[in-house]
């Protein structure tokens, strides 16, 4: 589905982005605003953040910005009054600190969850969009568990509410996003300044990747799509470590005045939790999954509670998915074509993107 027809689907509709200050939600704002919404309530606990999203939309009087905790139900019950649609980026994403704090992770991935569904619910909006991880497959951390674990919520919500209720839910699912905050690119970028060493996990470490607008468009893309209950997965690439680490070197050395030949690159191991590899849909979702042109559809396990929906999207043809989307197995990135996806809006700063055009 093209950008144009997917924001199109949003004109005249009132969204609650939790997270809104983050970098997906940031972005998700940041589409919205392209079109003629009828309202956006931005939500936030990082006040600093919110500060400036304020500042960033004050000539924008329908796009408000609200100091909020989505563990607080009772606030997010009036706040998503009169509302029509939330999207829940709001969570808490770094492993390690998952790892050392766990139950932050919880309080926040998996309460904060169900908070948001008890307070759709009670505000009677219409659809719930949760955005999740490829670290909820097979997870071997906390924050990839805790992923999975909002990801249930999300489903048996709409389970729970087929018969009557207003509300539907369901949940996205992607994979690395180049160029948010903590992420790879922009920690290399800063090594590369320093003069290095850059440090790498594993030369053997694969990970799919997207920009951010990729991962803000799947997030709305799936808004337009929604039966109930699904986990919509985008198709990505996937790219070695290794290799970006490599290309970053060549490509982001000279903007710094650094010669490539002087960055070394040091070997630390992988971190508590970390993967060598990542996956899109477990064994056991290859029976209810089929493939759209650019998404992964994983339907619901308790088929018999939604035996009444039909699983259809805009006359597009479903195909059955028959293997586990494993980024071991894929065919990764060219260094030509990470040299591209290096000149993509938003992987680096807009500085740097631009000496690289």
């Amino acid at each position: 589905m093209y950008k144009k027809q997917i924001l199109e689907n949003f004109i005249g509709k009132k969204i609650v982005v939790t997270g809104g200050a983050g970098t997906v939600g940031g972005e998700i704002v940041k589409l919205l605003s392209t079109v003629d919404v009828s309202e956006v309530r931005i939500l936030d606990n990082n006040e600093t953040a919110l500060y400036d999203v304020e500042l960033n939309y004050f000539d924008t009087p329908n796009f408000r910005t609200f100091l909020c905790d989505i563990s607080h139900e009772g606030v997010l019950k009036d706040l998503f009054h009169n509302m029509d649609y939330v999207i829940h980026s709001a969570a808490l994403k770094h492993v390690p600190f998952c790892e050392v704090m766990p139950a932050e992770a919880i309080n926040t991935n998996i309460l904060g969850v169900q908070s948001v569904i008890n307070a759709a619910r009670a505000a009677n909006v219409k659809k719930v969009m949760f955005t999740s991880s490829d670290k909820a497959v097979n997870p071997t951390n906390v924050m990839g568990t805790s992923k999975l674990m909002g990801e249930r919520l999300i489903t048996a919500a709409n389970a729970l509410t087929v018969d009557g209720a207003q509300t539907i839910y369901a949940s996205t699912r992607f994979g690395n996003v180049a160029g948010s905050a903590g992420s790879v690119v922009p920690t290399f970028c800063k090594q590369i300044a320093n003069g290095g060493p850059i440090t790498l996990t594993d030369r053997d470490m694969s990970r799919y990747i997207m920009s951010l607008e990729q991962s803000a468009l799947l997030v709305l893309e799936a808004l337009t799509l929604v039966k109930g209950g699904e986990v919509f997965v985008t198709k990505m690439p996937v790219v070695n470590i290794a290799d970006l680490t490599e290309v970053m070197i060549e490509e982001i050395s000279p903007l710094y005045g650094r010669d490539p030949k002087d960055i070394e690159i040091r070997i630390i191991g992988s971190r508590p939790g970390e993967k060598m590899f990542e996956e899109l849909n477990t064994d056991e979702e290859i029976r209810r999954t089929f493939e759209l042109e650019d998404l992964l559809v994983v339907t619901p396990a308790a088929r018999n509670i939604y035996s009444s929906f039909e699983y259809t999207y805009d006359g597009r043809e479903p195909k059955p998915v028959d293997r586990v989307f494993n980024s071991s197995n894929e065919e990764l990135m060219t260094k030509a074509e990470i040299r591209e996806f290096l000149k993509l809006p938003n992987v680096l700063k807009e500085e740097l993107r631009q000496r690289l055009l």
